[in-house]
């Protein structure tokens, strides 16, 4: 019970009443049995169906139960209010390059339409009287219409400012070419106990009284879907003084309606996540541990910032607070974490939704379907591209299928892409027959596990060592390689040596050394080394500095500074200035890059490799 019983009753049957009253029209020949005008028995027994009707929503549609939750949640304890975007974000771009440009203009980690406008999901839905609401998978499209059902329940109380009684149809449920949406509605009010449920439906839908939600058209299965549309379509188009909003994955959609007004499913933004986290951690122990809190400020921490990626999209969110409501963190191998959440999108959430899947899956195991995806993310983050066309996807597909013994023959390559994206929403369509993965971090969790499948550790160091792009792939082969780390050490160890060796170079180094030789201070000599590089790096790259004495005496001043500043605090903010400036002249740009990148994420192994070895157990780590 949640205390809105009273309301929903009140609600449904302030709608009820004046429908069955109509019914009596010029000499109340429909409803006879009850007399001439409805007494209060009759108003009772309105009163207790719709009652009834209300419990019925709510129990079926007002909770939410996913990946594994052991108890549901309320619906209303942790909505987080929607936003969609305008026309602008459903646009086509022109090419892949404009879809590459976009991107890299944004400088951050997942494509979206941050500068098209944004409007409250729900001021949107009392605008529109035809609504269908696109989004991927998870992104909270069927929350959201139930959301809208719950709020016309409420009546005037609600957020939705129509009179409506609103009917929630699960469009999967149509698994035959029978389909008949008025029977459904009939049987939704004669369960409830509304006196003659066929005259009650027909008078409401003749008055406008319903709100419609249909969910899920994506989810009907494929040989039934165009008699479902052509029924859904005739519906509306004779009894269109009702109100409709209906749901579909974006790349199922095909334009199917032209009454409805469409709009996109919004990512959460940081307020909505921060929202949704404290939402979810409501109850008072939470409350006063604060455990909301705590999560949030995880999730704002540098090495979470991939894991973050996620929580954009409102099902991976709800996975990331299940993960740290079982143990108050996040785990420190984030490979481990990606993992789950891919095999999310792969199998778990179809499978709690009970879609029937395309027969493609039958032959297209789990497994394999990730070595495909795999090789699909590797060959797009090795080439820097973050957006594919069709048709060298569905190229890549053919490829993969003849080439692996495994996989069967008969498959299309085409279809396999239509059901990834569709069904999955792994693959995302931005545009007109381009694709990318719906979230980098996927991209290179998977790029990781390609590289440590293939034996490719080697050729990432050599390579990509010094790339900043390729950080995160290091951290996330570090966690796939199961006990490999030592070995994914030695080989960054290795190439850093060759560069150590050059003359530039091993003057810093000496010069580090030999500068904070004997100076005071109970800290340990690599962390003076940093202190000393960081000090280097405060002069413009022209005015490198190897004065010994002096910079005795500077880290003879940095030793007394640190008993009361930090001087972790000291050398990543050092560390952060140095992304505008460089530690040697600009004669040599090869070595300035390459120092550059290892100061910023690989300077333990310049300056203790075996800090660097803890630092890659702790993170391969479960």
């Amino acid at each position: 019970m949640t205390g809105f019983e009273p309301l929903l009753a009140a609600a449904v049957s302030g709608v009820a009443v004046p429908i069955f009253q109509s019914l009596w029209g010029s000499g109340g020949k429909f409803l006879g049995v009850f007399g001439k005008t409805l007494d209060e028995n009759t108003k009772q027994l309105i009163f207790d169906a719709s009652k009834k009707y209300g419990q019925n929503y709510e129990e079926r549609h007002g909770i939410l139960k996913v990946l594994g939750m052991r108890e549901p949640v309320k619906l209303e304890s942790v909505y987080t209010a929607v936003q969609f975007l305008n026309d602008d974000a459903i646009r086509s771009f022109a090419s892949i390059e404009q879809l590459e440009e976009v991107y890299r203009q944004g400088k951050g980690r997942k494509f979206n339409s941050q500068d098209c406008q944004k409007q409250a999901g729900i001021e949107i839905a009392n605008k529109k009287q035809y609504l269908m609401v696109l989004g991927g998978p998870g992104a909270g499209k069927s929350t959201f219409l139930r959301k809208m059902g719950m709020e016309a329940l409420k009546g005037k109380k609600g957020g939705f400012k129509h009179d409506c009684i609103p009917v929630f149809i699960e469009l999967k449920r149509f698994t035959s070419s029978d389909i008949d949406i008025e029977k459904f509605i009939i049987e939704e009010f004669r369960i409830c106990g509304f006196p003659v449920p066929e005259k009650f439906t027909t008078k409401a839908l003749e008055q406008g009284k319903l709100l419609i939600l249909l969910d899920g058209l994506d989810e009907v299965p494929s040989q039934n879907l165009t008699e479902v549309i052509n029924q859904i379509q005739n519906f509306v188009d004779q009894h269109d003084q009702n109100r409709f909003i209906a749901s579909c994955r974006i790349a199922a959609y095909r334009n199917n309606f032209q009454r409805f007004s469409d709009v996109a499913m919004a990512d959460f933004d940081d307020e909505q996540i921060q929202q949704f986290i404290n939402n979810w951690f409501h109850g008072e122990d939470d409350q006063k541990a604060k455990t909301g809190d705590k999560c949030w400020e995880l999730l704002q921490k540098p090495e979470n910032q991939a894991a973050k990626e996620l929580a954009h999209t409102p099902l991976l969110l709800t996975f990331l607070c299940l993960v740290y409501d079982r143990s108050q963190n996040f785990p420190n191998n984030r490979s481990v974490l990606y993992k789950k959440a891919l095999r999310i999108l792969l199998e778990e959430w179809a499978s709690e939704k009970r879609i029937l899947q395309d027969e493609i899956y039958q032959g297209l195991h789990t497994e394999l379907e990730e070595l495909l995806l795999s090789e699909i993310a590797y060959t797009g983050f090795a080439s820097n591209r973050l957006f594919f066309s069709q048709s060298e996807i569905v190229e890549q597909i053919k490829t993969f299928l003849a080439g692996n013994l495994n996989a069967p023959q008969h498959l299309d390559g085409e279809a396999v892409l239509n059901a990834i994206a569709i069904q999955q929403g792994i693959l995302v369509e931005r545009a007109e027959d381009v694709f990318s993965f719906s979230h980098l971090t996927l991209q290179e969790y998977l790029t990781a596990q390609y590289i440590d499948d293939h034996r490719l550790v080697e050729k990432l160091v050599t390579e990509h060592l010094i790339d900043e792009r390729w950080k995160e792939v290091f951290l996330l082969v570090a966690g796939v390689m199961r006990g490999g780390t030592d070995d994914l050490l030695l080989l960054m160890e290795k190439e850093v040596q060759k560069y150590i060796n050059t003359p530039k170079l091993q003057a810093l180094l000496n010069w580090a050394e030999e500068v904070t030789v004997g100076s005071p201070g109970d800290y340990k000599p690599f962390r003076k080394r940093a202190v000393a590089i960081a000090y280097a790096n405060s002069y413009p790259s022209n005015e490198i500095h190897f004065d010994i004495p002096y910079a005795k005496r500077f880290a003879q001043a940095m030793s007394h500074t640190v008993d009361k500043i930090k001087l972790d605090a000291i050398v990543y903010a050092q560390a952060k200035a140095y992304t505008n400036k460089v530690i040697i002249n600009n004669q040599n740009n090869h070595i300035k890059l390459l120092l550059k990148s290892l100061w910023k994420h690989y300077s333990m192994v310049l300056i203790s490799p075996q800090k660097w070895l803890i630092y890659l157990r702790k993170k391969s780590k479960p």
